[in-house]
């Protein structure tokens, strides 16, 4: 499974910035404003974190086999 540059870079930002920072701002304000299921939203941030991470590794490694 290769992704093309675009997809590769959008789910790179995506794993490594966009969801882990909404998820901390998430956990963080629902301690102080009472918002529902932190631990819950947390939990599948990190989820869908690790799944985008596995896809840009074969990604990668998938890449690397042709060069």
């Amino acid at each position: 499974m290769k992704l093309n540059d675009k997809i590769y870079d959008s789910l790179k930002w995506l794993t490594l910035i966009c969801l882990p920072a909404l998820g901390t701002a998430y956990v963080a304000l629902a301690g102080v404003w009472g918002f529902p299921y932190a631990e819950e939203v947390s939990k599948t941030v990190m989820a869908v974190c690790t799944l985008c991470g596995a896809l840009l590794g074969i990604s990668t490694a998938e890449y690397n086999k042709t060069k």
